[in-house]
């Protein structure tokens, strides 16, 4: 008899979850409690894979051999509580992709910067020629595109949810790009446990593999104080000169790995800012690591793009990202964009609906979003589907005074998203020029400030 997978949750993971466990000859099932977008119900049915939504069946929940959870559903959910129970195994798609793939892995986490870190490294690679792969929070899902075909190199960007759910999953290099508090209700309210949790994305590497990690942070610091690793280390320093890795002094980056020696000069590089410097650090020691040359680096560093109008980063203004993210029009993208995301955000939404049924981002929104500005000409259906569960809901029809609500809302380390979840027609040509006056308007407003 087929070993029995229930996947809890189709969104992009699942489904990709779903596809893979019913190609390796898994008998799959899909339960998610809210309803299931028609594009990806259509998918299901097509692979004949039988699934709910509205609902979790307990019974049939808990007559799974293994369960695959969706990063956006907490452990203490009580469909979670009780599969853990009764014994049987909760893992990420992650984890479970990871078994079908001969392909090596690079990991990347952090609280901040893991994005951009992740783009670039595979970017890098990609300049170098490697056979590579993107996945995780970023692009399509591992276990989805496994389905297709695999690569040499997966570059992943991987969240402390998912993190949670590994097992076996052991990168060939890890990198963790910093530690701030955040998402500390998922977490007991003890950042001691987010920490671990971080942290524990090297636990199962060995010495031949390589963990990268931010020297001058203390909360890594104390992780590692309780989590030794065993595979070899380099590490990134904005504060003094490192023996393997690498050391940003305000103008120059100079780089140490496997006896080579890398000075980049920042204004060689097409990112800016100090907090990307780190991130460039941690790109260019995992292209080194697999044997990138210095001429493909450099390169690569000089037309590096984070994709247009989609999780792009536009300015920092006073600690606060902005990202446009102009091109999630539809409420699935919007869940892709908002959970890729650990910080709290400022998220501006709104435009022509599409019939959107906002319930699948309840979740995510009531976990970070502390404000939402309704950028539209009709923001009802917005305003009504989220009112009580975000603090603060403004609108307006001007991306400018969006901009400005976006800086005032946040806080130093807050994430401003730009990611509508509707067609731009009421206001704006299409969704490229919505996202060119965002990116206007933020750096008309970063201007101001200085």
């Amino acid at each position: 008899m087929n070993k029995k997978i229930v996947i809890l949750g189709a969104g992009e993971s699942g489904l990709g979850a779903a596809l893979l466990a019913k190609q390796q000859g898994y008998a799959v099932w899909v339960s998610d409690m809210a309803m299931i977008s028609d594009a990806r119900k259509s998918i299901l049915v097509e692979a004949e894979i039988p699934f709910e939504e509205g609902k979790h069946t307990e019974e049939k929940i808990l007559s799974a051999d293994e369960v695959i959870k969706s990063p956006g559903i907490p452990s203490k959910a009580p469909i979670v509580k009780a599969i853990v129970e009764k014994g049987i195994p909760v893992i990420d798609e992650l984890e479970f992709a990871f078994r079908f793939s001969k392909g090596k892995v690079i990991a990347i986490t952090g609280t901040n910067g893991k994005t951009t870190t992740t783009l670039l490294t595979y970017h890098l690679l990609q300049k170098a020629g490697l056979d590579v792969g993107l996945a995780g929070n970023v692009g399509k899902s591992w276990a989805g595109q496994l389905v297709e075909q695999d690569r040499a190199w997966w570059v992943i960007e991987v969240s402390s949810f998912q993190i949670d759910g590994f097992v076996d999953f052991k990168p060939a290099i890890a990198i963790l790009t910093n530690i701030t508090p955040d998402h500390l209700d998922r977490y007991d309210y003890k950042l001691e446990n987010y920490i671990a949790s971080k942290v524990s994305l090297f636990k199962n590497m060995e010495s031949d593999d390589l963990a990268i990690y931010y020297a001058d942070d203390l909360n890594i610091h104390n992780g590692l104080v309780k989590a030794p690793i065993s595979a070899s280390l380099a590490t990134i320093s904005t504060s003094k000169p490192v023996e393997k890795g690498g050391y940003f002094n305000g103008n120059t980056i100079l780089l140490k790995h496997a006896g080579r020696s890398m000075k980049i000069e920042s204004s060689e590089v097409v990112l800016k800012g100090a907090h990307n410097m780190q991130n460039v650090m941690c790109a260019v020691l995992a292209a080194l690591a697999v044997g990138a040359e210095e001429k493909q680096i450099l390169a690569g560093l000089k037309d590096f793009k984070n994709a247009p109008h989609r999780m792009e980063f536009v300015e920092e203004i006073k600690g606060i990202t902005f990202i446009n993210d102009s091109k999630g029009t539809n409420v699935d993208a919007t869940a892709y964009a908002l959970e890729s995301f650990e910080e709290s955000l400022v998220w501006i939404a709104g435009g022509v609906d599409k019939g959107n049924d906002y319930s699948v981002l309840f979740p995510v929104v009531e976990d970070q979003v502390k404000a939402l500005i309704c950028l539209g000409v009709d923001n009802e259906k917005l305003k009504s589907a989220f009112a009580g569960k975000v603090q603060k809901i403004k609108e307006t029809e001007d991306i400018a005074q969006a901009v400005a609500w976006g800086l005032e809302y946040g806080e130093r380390g807050d994430v401003v998203l730009l990611s509508p979840a509707c067609a731009s027609f009421d206001l704006f040509k299409n969704y490229e020029d919505r996202g060119d006056q965002f990116k206007s308007a933020v750096k008309a407003l970063k201007s101001k400030q200085s």
